[in-house]
């Protein structure tokens, strides 16, 4: 990769104006040709800080809690621009902001705002840059766009008929029948809104359930788009093994028709589920192609990142700041040295 930008000196970022030189920010680190700065790490330690106060901790102690991660933060920061940068190099850049924008306009449509000035204004009436929520939807967007196309269906698909066979027949027990679930689900999302009213909101509208309204109605009108069940609104016959604790614990013991209390995720927004089916587990093994990819997919998928992210950091030119080095490079190419380890 053509390397675009170039530094006398990694220290500071700085631009010259006639026979003065103004130092604009501190580069942490080079990434390729683009940089991360010190204005951006300490930006997003600001909202790790705001996160920790929120869930309870004392300003001090989010603060401690928060500088002792710094090497981890500025490692994942280099972690994530690399997947930026792969994202804009095989062409998904174009459709993640698409999915970005789309959920502008439905955040418009919701709250009846006829133009994006007015739902910006909105946003910053409530305390949020618009701007950071679209890059805070972005990188995550990206981080999951490209290990689901260039890792995950590389895993899914890579196995033959043969090895899927092999498979299936030396791991049987993991292919009895599980219990399965089916749930509709109520999204109050914190994005552009003020969370306590969110918050309030969502009390509301389990007060009003456990009076007996209809969840269907209330889910139409006060609905975003399902978080949970990924934009649908409803999910059909999920394997309760494949669930994460965040939504596998709330639903634990909930009868079909009845719903669950209110419970956030990750820190996007407000769910309720109410459960519409349960099927019991079967006993006896059933060959299913598309569970046995996803058994492999769930067993190799971890190594098989890991080794992606590996191959982006050594193909890449990083340059961290002396003053950051030690804190980060132990963090960012631990796998590496893992790798060098067991090579001996």
């Amino acid at each position: 990769m053509v390397i675009g930008l170039t530094l006398a000196a990694l220290g500071t970022f700085a631009t010259a104006q006639e026979t003065a030189t103004r130092v604009v920010d501190e580069v942490v680190a080079v990434v390729n040709d683009s940089v991360i700065t010190l204005s951006r790490v300490k930006s997003v330690k600001k909202d790790l800080v705001d996160s920790y106060v929120k869930e309870g901790k004392t300003p001090e102690e989010a603060k401690r809690l928060v500088d002792e991660k710094e090497g981890e933060l500025i490692a994942n920061l280099i972690n994530e621009e690399l997947l930026m940068q792969k994202a804009k190099e095989v062409g998904l850049d174009s459709s993640i902001e698409a999915d970005i924008n789309a959920r502008f306009v439905q955040i418009m449509k919701d709250n009846n705002l006829k133009t994006i000035d007015a739902l910006y204004q909105m946003m910053r009436s409530q305390g949020y840059e618009p701007d950071d929520i679209k890059e805070n939807w972005r990188t995550q967007a990206t981080r999951d766009k490209v290990i689901q196309e260039l890792v995950q269906k590389k895993v899914f698909w890579e196995a033959t008929p043969k090895e899927l066979k092999d498979y299936f027949e030396a791991h049987k027990a993991k292919f009895i029948k599980p219990e399965t679930v089916s749930y509709s689900e109520i999204y109050l999302g914190f994005a552009g809104r003020d969370e306590a009213a969110v918050r309030a909101k969502a009390k509301e509208i389990y007060d009003e359930l456990k009076k007996g309204v209809s969840f269907d109605e209330l889910a139409k009108a006060n609905s975003d788009p399902g978080i949970v069940t990924e934009g649908a609104g409803k999910a059909e016959k999920v394997a309760v093994n494949t669930l994460t604790d965040v939504v596998k614990k709330p639903i634990a013991g909930i009868k079909p028709g009845d719903f669950t209390l209110p419970f956030e995720v990750q820190k996007m927004g407000i769910v309720i589920l109410r459960i519409d089916a349960r099927e019991a587990a079967g006993s006896e093994s059933t060959f299913d192609e598309n569970a046995v990819r996803l058994a492999i997919l769930q067993e190799k998928g971890p190594e098989a990142q890991k080794k992606f992210m590996t191959n982006l950091r050594t193909e890449a030119y990083i340059k961290i700041n002396d003053t950051y080095r030690p804190i980060v490079s132990p963090l960012l190419y631990a796998d590496e040295r893992k790798e060098t380890k067991g090579s001996h």
